[in-house]
C-alpha cells in the first residue's frame, strides 16, 4: 500500500542552459586545467560534466539568482505536512547517466519529470522525502534518471510510514584503496558553487547554519557529491564520461568552507557487461566520514587517458 505523498508527480518543469553554465559547473567542482574538455568550449571534445544535470532542479531556466525557499515550498505535496524548507538538507543520491547532454540546450526542448516515490518520518530527528527526477528531450530521450532524498531536519512525528531500510554499500573491509583524490576547499567555494543555481542561503551566510545546529554556514551536499564523483572519473576513468554508467552516496555529516575532503576508492573486481562497481568513501582530512555507502559503476581505465 502507498503512503501519504507515494506517486505524486510535479508538473513538467522546463530547464534550460549555455556553455557558460557548464563551464561554470566543471569549474565549481575542481575540474582542473588538464581536462580542458570540460573548461574550455572551443576543445574538440568539449563535453558537459555528466552530473550537470543534478543542479537542473534548482536553476530550472534561470540566468539570475532566485529566491531559494519561496521556490522550493511553491509545490506541496498532497497527504503530507507543509516542510520548512529553510530547515532542509540532502539525505542521498543516485544518478543514471543514460545520453549524454548536449553543451548548450539553445534549439531544443529539455524538461525535468518528477515524481515523488515516499515521504517517510523519522520521529524526532526529521522527516525524509524521495522522488525520482528525469531528464528528458520533450518528446525524445531520457538524458539522466536520479533518485534523491531530502531530509527535513526536526520536522517528523507526524504519522507517517518510517519508510524502508536502504541497501549499503560499505567499501572492502582491509584493503587498500586503489586510488585516493584529494580536494581542498577555501572559504569561497560554496559561494562559487551556489552559482549554479542552488542559491540556498544555508551555504553563504552563518545564521540558517547556526540555527539548524551547525555552528554557521556550511558547503552544498551536492558540491561534496559532485566533486568526488569528479574525482572518482579523474582518477579511474580518464576524465571521459563515456566510462561512468551510475553513481551514488549518502550524505553523512556537513562540510564546512575550508576543509580538505579526502575520498578513497576501490575496485571491486565485480564486472557486468564492462562495467566494474566500485565503492567509495569521502572524509573530511583527520575527521568524519561526510560520504557513505559510496558506488558507481565505470569502465576503469589508466589515468593518463584524459581526453
Amino acid at each position: 500500500m502507498a503512503g501519504p505523498g507515494a506517486g505524486f508527480e510535479y508538473p513538467p518543469q522546463e530547464v534550460s542552459w549555455l556553455k557558460r553554465d557548464v563551464l561554470l559547473f566543471a569549474n565549481s567542482i575542481g575540474c582542473t586545467s588538464d581536462e580542458l574538455h570540460f573548461l574550455f568550449e572551443l576543445h574538440p571534445n568539449f563535453q558537459v560534466f555528466p552530473t550537470y544535470s543534478i543542479i537542473l532542479p534548482f536553476k530550472q531556466t534561470d540566468q539570475e539568482v532566485i529566491d531559494f525557499y519561496a521556490r522550493q515550498s511553491a509545490t506541496p505535496i498532497p497527504g503530507v505536512p507543509k516542510f520548512d524548507s529553510r530547515r532542509v538538507v540532502d539525505g542521498q543520491r543516485l544518478i543514471e547517466f543514460l545520453k549524454p547532454l548536449p553543451p548548450s540546450s539553445q534549439g531544443k526542448q529539455f524538461e525535468l519529470r518528477t515524481k515523488i516515490i515516499g515521504v517517510y518520518d523519522k520521529g524526532k530527528a526529521g522527516s525524509v522525502v524521495e522522488q525520482e527526477t528525469v531528464l528528458a528531450e520533450k518528446g525524445g530521450d531520457i538524458h539522466t534518471k536520479a533518485v534523491g532524498s531530502a531530509f527535513f531536519v526536526g520536522q517528523g512525528n507526524w504519522g507517517g510510514p518510517k519508510g524502508p531500510s536502504t541497501t549499503n554499500f560499505p567499501p572492502p573491509e582491509g584493503n587498500k584503496p586503489d586510488a585516493v583524490y584529494t580536494l581542498q576547499t577555501t572559504p569561497e567555494s560554496a559561494l562559487l558553487y551556489r552559482l549554479n543555481g542552488d542559491y540556498n542561503p544555508l551555504h553563504a551566510t552563518p545564521e540558517p547554519g547556526q540555527k539548524m545546529g551547525f555552528g554557521g554556514a556550511i558547503m552544498h551536499g551536492l558540491f561534496s557529491w559532485n566533486t568526488t564523483c569528479h574525482g572518482l572519473l579523474q582518477k579511474l576513468g580518464g576524465s571521459d564520461p563515456a566510462n561512468i554508467k551510475e553513481f551514488q552516496a549518502r550524505f553523512a555529516a556537513p562540510v564546512k568552507p575550508g576543509d580538505k575532503l579526502i575520498t578513497e576508492m576501490w575496485k571491486t573486481g565485480n564486472i557486468k557487461d564492462g562495467w566494474e562497481e566500485i565503492r567509495f568513501v569521502t572524509r573530511v582530512e583527520g575527521g568524519q566520514v561526510v560520504l557513505s555507502n559510496g558506488r558507481a559503476l565505470m569502465r576503469c581505465v589508466s589515468s593518463k587517458s584524459k581526453l
